[in-house]
């Protein structure tokens, strides 16, 4: 079904408008790129403008010492470009450089575990191939807010209490402890170190970032842990234009970034599943949920095995989305029981915090970006007196010799942020992401399968309870929300599935997201009940 239901079914309605539109997970970020579009810029203006505010106001879920990604739907040709904004390994860290230290795996809060920030250049990159304004136009919120203060959100402030000890034993972190403890959701939290980093990059670009002082003081924070990053290193990084890879879900294209993002992951649970009629069983039936959850097992075990830097690995994108693929997988698809767990080749961590944000202009133009430090506040390190949390998504490297995802010199790790587009026809169909470490291709499938397989609008598509096999795991617990019948876990428990309800703030772990839908020349929104977030339009 392609359709699109307009009756309020929902807790929240959907947002419509014509001009343009913005979901993000912080409505002064939202505001922030609507202020763009309102002033003419497009859809890459106001997602730029909308990400720095993120970077203010969601400290510990994003910022400009992360990485980002983006999709880009260009309207006038019709066609959708990949921005891998992602970091690489120092030059001087290698797999002998762990052994010494006689790791089995990357540790999460070792210096070691630090890529090159790659969040800066990706924003500058992103402007300069599809945007209209300069970085010193899009800043201009962002720097506001960290200069002069803003009230802390709900769900951001408790999560940022939630981190105290975590913030009390990181380096440079005082800015983030205003009066010596986190901030409570309502309080001004002024950020004056981050406020300068921005001015810097507001008027040199982002050779303010990967040069001078700010690069400087990342280097010497970092070594001052042990690192081994270098000025050169940061020097050199550069952001990569790929070719986005895509799959047909029931007549809609489906757009993700390659590897070494997960996308790939949900575009092979969704060929699985094309081979079963989703739509014709109910959507919270356990005859439904097994049979998707179990194409999800199959897409995490080919995840582990082959999501790599496809620059430094042989990754098999195109047999692994065939449809005689889809096919063979399909048939180890039992309806009564769950699968036995295929073998894994890696071992990730599995714990992320992200934001997403989507914009569709006023022209038809579509970004989907998403930005993350990856473990909450990182590694726990502020390069000093620039208020920039430093990520931690080498600990996405596997330490087994010889796999693909295996740490090297200036590599890519598996990196677990993936924005998403899809189109009907060429058309822009949706702009859409589901932000949460393994949970996003997961929330991308339920998501999407809302809205294609069962006809929902944007709103109704989040608003539905999630599931998670944890951890990305094939074997893992199935994590299920309140809200599912208990008749069917019940039955999800007969079938050999190990349940975990989750409720309460935890809920966030099934992700946070955005969808955009475009109908007839009309944009419709939601935006994700399980944050602090809101569409805005005009």
């Amino acid at each position: 079904m392609n359709t699109m239901n307009y009756e309020f079914n929902s807790r929240r309605s959907m947002i419509s408008a014509r001009r343009g539109m913005v979901g993000a997970s912080n409505p002064l970020a939202a505001q922030a790129g609507l202020n763009i579009l309102r002033m003419g810029g497009n859809a890459a203006d106001a997602a730029i403008a909308t990400s720095a505010v993120m970077n203010v106001t969601e400290p510990g879920s994003c910022g400009i010492g992360g990485d980002c990604f983006a999709l880009y739907y260009d309207a006038a040709s019709g066609k959708v470009s990949a921005l891998n904004g992602s970091g690489r390994a120092p030059a001087d860290l290698s797999l002998d450089v762990t052994r010494a230290l006689g790791w089995q795996r990357m540790n999460p809060f070792h210096a070691h575990s630090v890529t090159v920030p790659g969040a800066v250049r990706g924003w500058h990159d992103l402007l300069q191939r599809h945007g209209t304004m300069s970085l010193a136009d899009v800043l201009v919120d962002a720097i506001h807010y960290a200069a002069d203060g803003y009230p802390t959100a709900p769900v951001a402030g408790t999560l940022w209490q939630r981190n105290e000890a975590f913030l009390r034993k990181a380096d440079n972190a005082e800015d983030y402890l205003p009066d010596g403890k986190p901030p409570q959701p309502g309080q001004i939290v002024r950020l004056p170190g981050l406020a300068q980093t921005l001015r810097a990059i507001a008027e040199g670009g982002p050779d303010a970032f990967y040069t001078g002082a700010v690069a400087e003081s990342i280097v010497n924070s970092l070594a001052a842990r042990g690192g081994l990053m270098s000025l050169d290193d940061l020097r050199a990084h550069e952001s990569t234009w790929d070719e986005p890879i895509h799959s047909n879900y029931r007549g809609i294209e489906v757009y993700e970034c390659p590897p070494n993002g997960q996308g790939l992951t949900a575009l092979i649970a969704m060929n699985i599943a094309r081979e079963f009629e989703l739509g014709e069983l109910a959507w919270d039936s356990p005859g439904r949920l097994h049979l998707m959850v179990e194409c999800m097992r199959l897409a995490w075990a080919d995840a582990h095995e082959y999501i790599a830097d496809m620059r430094r690995a042989d990754v098999p994108v195109e047999q692994l989305l065939s449809r005689d693929y889809a096919k063979s997988r399909a048939a180890l698809v039992s309806s009564a029981r769950t699968l036995e767990p295929p073998p894994l080749a890696g071992d990730l961590p599995g714990r992320s915090d992200t934001i997403y944000l989507s914009v569709v202009d006023g022209a038809g133009n579509a970004c989907s970006f998403i930005k993350s430090l990856y473990m909450g506040f990182g590694v726990g390190i502020v390069a000093k007196g620039t208020g920039v949390w430093l990520q931690n998504r080498g600990a996405g490297f596997s330490l087994q010799a010889g796999h693909r995802n295996c740490l090297a010199p200036g590599k890519r790790p598996y990196h677990t942020i993936i924005p998403g587009l899809a189109l009907k026809d060429g058309a822009l169909w949706a702009s859409f992401g589901v932000m949460g470490g393994f949970m996003q291709p997961q929330g991308h499938f339920q998501v999407l399968s809302g809205l294609v397989d069962d006809g929902l609008n944007p709103q109704e598509a989040l608003d539905r309870p999630r599931w998670m096999l944890q951890d990305g795991l094939p074997g893992g617990d199935l994590l299920v929300e309140e809200g599912l019948p208990y008749e069917t876990l019940a039955a999800l428990a007969s079938m050999g599935h190990r349940l975990v309800p989750v409720s309460g703030l935890r809920r966030g772990i099934f992700g946070r997201g955005q969808v955009i839908r475009a109908v007839d020349g009309v944009l419709h929104g939601g935006s994700e009940p399980r944050a602090d977030g809101q569409m805005a339009a005009f």
